[in-house]
């Protein structure tokens, strides 16, 4: 009979993995950082799998993502630092405590956007209890500097968004975005342009968050449409493609971009209510 499914049996293998005499060797030879882009890795086939809409793959990829937490969490307590059960412990505790108006006395928000804003002054004092004295508290504390740049910009003009710093609406970032576009322009070197390209895409960032859309998500959605239509494109050319002209390789992609809107068309036409 198969010992049962539970965080005990993975910790358990994990342990095994790790064995100083008996485990893998390669499991053996790794650490915090030879195993932190392998999480990372996992989070974003996470992120892939449901984009795709596939359970089958979810199911698989949450398991690689959970592994990834034994992982850290074995070695972290070889080194006598924590548990896996003291991450789960602080999980449970952090939960119930971001909750009051589930696990307490709360008073539960009206709505979900409400219930955010309480989620992150809840966060935030839990944060200006963690300061130190010589470290002043800063509203920016938190923002991991491993997220990928542009959801980290979001997440940092968010937090200067909620002491106050921000355009009153959205034509002044609107107008920031020309200003750079024009210092970018004017740039004398590389460095100068590698400096203000980088805050064109923060201004970028804000423009997005200001219009409710996820800028990663965004340029995710936009890298794989431009793969998409360019796959097409090599598809419908044929093995010729790159020795092509320039002006004949757009007409391929003009010609693909308009078989797309068809096909958009079709499918809109067709999810439309009969007519009583």
């Amino acid at each position: 009979m198969s010992p049962p499914l539970s965080l005990a049996r993975i910790a358990s293998i994990m342990a095994r993995l790790r064995d100083p005499e008996r485990g893998c060797p390669w499991d053996l030879a790794q650490d915090f950082d030879t195993i932190a882009p392998y999480t990372i890795e996992e989070a974003y086939e996470v992120a892939e799998a449901i984009a795709h809409r596939d359970m089958a793959e979810l199911k698989k990829e949450l398991g690689d993502l959970l592994f990834q937490v034994v992982f850290h969490s074995r070695m972290a307590e070889e080194a006598g630092h924590f548990t896996l059960d003291d991450v789960v412990t602080a999980l449970c505790e952090k939960m119930e405590r971001r909750h009051p108006h589930i696990f307490g006395d709360g008073q539960r928000a009206e709505d979900a956007e409400a219930q955010k804003a309480e989620w992150e002054r809840i966060k935030a004092e839990e944060r200006a209890v963690a300061g130190k004295p010589d470290k002043p508290v800063s509203a920016l504390d938190g923002v991991a500097t491993a997220l990928p740049a542009l959801l980290r910009a979001e997440k940092l003009q968010a937090r200067a968004a909620r002491v106050g710093f921000e355009w009153p609406d959205v034509s002044g970032v609107r107008a920031k975005l020309d200003e750079e576009i024009a210092e970018f322009d004017a740039a004398a070197s590389d460095a100068e342009r590698a400096e203000e390209m980088g805050d064109v895409l923060f201004v970028l960032a804000n423009l997005a968050r200001r219009h409710g859309i996820d800028p990663e998500a965004a340029l995710r959605a936009g890298n794989a449409k431009f793969e998409r239509r360019f796959k097409a494109m090599e598809a419908l050319a044929g093995p010729d493609f790159p020795n092509l002209p320039l002006d004949e390789q757009e007409r391929y992609w003009q010609l693909v971009k308009a078989a797309e809107r068809r096909q958009a068309l079709i499918a809109m036409q067709r999810s439309r209510p009969p007519r009583s």
